[in-house]
């Protein structure tokens, strides 16, 4: 009788252990879970202020860069106004003299136009050599004027007679090193001009150019080392560096200019 009751007993009681032990371990597994929810939860918080504060950092930096960017274009514009306030002769921007002026210029030096020679490469009278040299200064924001008056002054007035010649069409000693080193030769007046003016270019901006490039020293130019005719002279130029080495290269042009 006591062998019996107790075997009930026991099934009594065995599944009611069992029950409690499962909802243990569900207690256990759930609690778990929910504190490895919040350690990811912590984590993806963590991350996400990781990323906030780079963002800032980010952004701080882009406007401390703005602003030094202000600052200097500023400042350039300040010392270039101040600059051609102290009389430099710049060479990029738009220029009141006209074609007619540059014609009347060359006619009063009292010399014959090469219009043989120079007609073989597109611009048989001074006129058309004139109007070449306006559009092609035109073109890329050149003052034709300093460009014209250069010539004028490394060709003794399209005369030649140095290393250069006149079938070459180079109009400013482009390569021309000295000793009887000729530089460079263009296929015709147009392309010369325009290797020229580009040369210009080089030497007074740093913007790109906007035809085809045809100087083939360009390359070589530190860009926007000398906006002004003054410091196309080397010995006159800040950087110590420009077009020609002559002593007051650039004066002499401007003076030339001055005459006009």
């Amino acid at each position: 009788m006591r062998l019996d009751m107790h075997l009930e007993w026991n099934k009594l009681k065995t599944p009611g252990y069992l029950e409690i032990g499962l909802a243990v371990i569900l207690i256990i597994t759930m609690a778990g879970i929910g504190g490895w929810k919040q350690h990811q939860n912590k984590v993806l918080e963590k991350e996400k202020e990781i990323i906030r504060q780079a963002e800032e950092e980010n952004k701080k930096e882009k406007d401390k860069q703005q602003n030094a960017n202000n600052k200097t274009e500023s400042v350039s514009e300040n010392d270039v106004q101040e600059t051609i306030a102290e009389g430099q002769y710049p060479i990029m921007g738009t220029s009141p003299v006209t074609a007619e002026q540059l014609v009347s210029y060359f006619k009063s030096a009292g010399v014959s136009y090469p219009s043989e020679e120079l007609g073989e490469g597109g611009a048989d009278s001074i006129e058309t050599f004139v109007t070449m040299y306006c559009e092609e200064a035109a073109a890329e924001g050149v003052r034709p004027e300093v460009a014209f008056v250069q010539t004028m002054k490394e060709t003794g007035w399209l005369q030649f007679g140095g290393d250069v010649s006149v079938e070459q069409f180079n109009f400013a000693g482009l390569g021309t090193t000295g000793g009887g080193v000729p530089g460079n030769s263009y296929p015709d007046v147009r392309t010369g001009i325009r290797a020229q003016i580009q040369h210009l270019k080089a030497y007074a901006s740093t913007e790109p150019l906007n035809q085809a490039c045809v100087d083939e020293r360009y390359e070589y130019v530190l860009k926007g080392c000398a906006p002004y005719v003054e410091w196309l002279g080397q010995k006159e130029n800040p950087a110590g560096t420009g077009w020609a080495t002559a002593e007051k290269y650039g004066d002499s042009i401007v003076s030339m200019i001055g005459k006009m």
